[in-house]
């Protein structure tokens, strides 16, 4: 702990800040806010009340306005301070308010009604997180249905992924034969064709599969990338060939050098790769829209389109399910992020 404190405050100058400093943290700090800046707002934003997100001007922090038990009322009513009038620094109780008025008790004497003008009174407010957006969900929504569709979708495409493609990098990058070269541009070539041209093609196949409305409709067709294949063949070309031909000369057989030589040596480039599938098919939504029309198949980035409707936003229940969705990216990523720079930095990918 003291050696990453002494590295985040170590300065060029010695006993007062150098100007370089002085840009160094700056932009450092500019860039920590504009980074994690919107997340925070998103979080706090989860936790507000559907007036609080309503109000205008924003605050960053979630507020709510406090109540008053007064005898006679099953229900706290909401709390003013009255700012203007006989009753001036008193905490009332609001009963009913329309057309400008409002009825107040003060809940000393709780039989008195009073009325005033909305502009006499001031909201009494707190920080409050309305942890209701969360719980709601679990009610309201069959989440954790949608959890594990998304969940089932990602980790099952990852894999085929990642197998489907290590296999074709490793014979594309280990394996000499004619036509090779012609293969590889082929792939390469594929990914100059926008997603959109192949969305009817794609469909047609899909359905003819008999795989509408099934989750492997949405895992099938993303078992190959060109992306994927490219990334491990740029690593496996690193690979010494005198390493696989050593474990020729020992009888080791093609399928025993993949597994026990290739997939152990690729790990910092699988990591990559499954790092970017993870979020490919986590996020998917254009896909799974056209294959998946059953609720009960439908993956998280569905169930959040449900939210907003034509006249009307479900915000509350919108920011909060936006949290849980991304939490799972941000823990893959926290776990896997240390392969990244290795990964790519070795593939010659940018």
């Amino acid at each position: 702990m003291a050696r990453v404190f002494s590295f985040l405050t170590a300065t060029r100058g010695k006993g007062r800040l150098h100007w370089t400093d002085w840009v160094s943290y700056s932009y450092l700090i500019i860039g920590i806010f504009l980074m994690f800046g919107p997340v925070i707002w998103l979080v706090l934003s989860s936790f507000k009340t559907a007036n609080e997100l309503d109000r205008f001007p924003p605050r960053f922090l979630p507020y709510a306005q406090e109540t008053v038990e007064v005898d006679g009322f099953e229900d706290p009513l909401l709390a003013f301070t009255v700012i203007d009038g006989d009753l001036t620094g008193e905490v009332v109780g609001q009963t009913r308010r329309a057309a400008g008025r409002a009825e107040i008790i003060v809940p000393s004497n709780p039989d008195e009604r009073i009325r005033v003008t909305v502009d006499q009174l001031e909201p009494i407010e707190g920080i409050s997180f309305a942890t209701e957006n969360y719980t709601d969900l679990f009610e309201r929504f069959n989440f954790l249905r949608f959890f594990w569709n998304s969940t089932f979708i990602t980790v099952t495409a990852t894999l085929l992924m990642l197998l489907v493609n290590s296999m074709a990098a490793f014979a594309l990058s280990k394996y000499e034969f004619k036509g090779r070269t012609s293969v590889l541009l082929i792939v390469i070539g594929t990914l100059m064709i926008p997603q959109t041209v192949v969305l009817v093609p794609l469909f047609l196949i899909v359905t003819e599969l008999g795989m509408f409305n099934s989750l492997w409709g949405v895992i099938i067709p993303g078992a190959a990338t060109p992306t994927g294949v490219f990334l491990l063949r740029q690593y496996m070309i690193t690979i010494p060939d005198e390493i696989l031909d050593a474990a020729r000369m020992d009888k080791a057989s093609e399928w025993k050098i993949f597994w026990r030589i290739i997939i152990p040596l690729s790990a910092p480039a699988i990591a990559v790769l499954a790092i970017l599938a993870i979020m490919w098919r986590w996020n998917d939504f254009l896909w799974p829209l056209i294959v998946l029309t059953r609720t009960e198949n439908f993956t998280l980035q569905l169930a959040l389109n449900s939210f907003q409707g034509e006249l009307q936003t479900d915000w509350t229940s919108l920011l909060a399910m936006t949290v849980l969705t991304l939490l799972p990216i941000a823990a893959v990523f926290m776990f896997l992020q240390k392969y990244i720079a290795t990964g790519i930095a070795s593939t010659g990918g940018k």
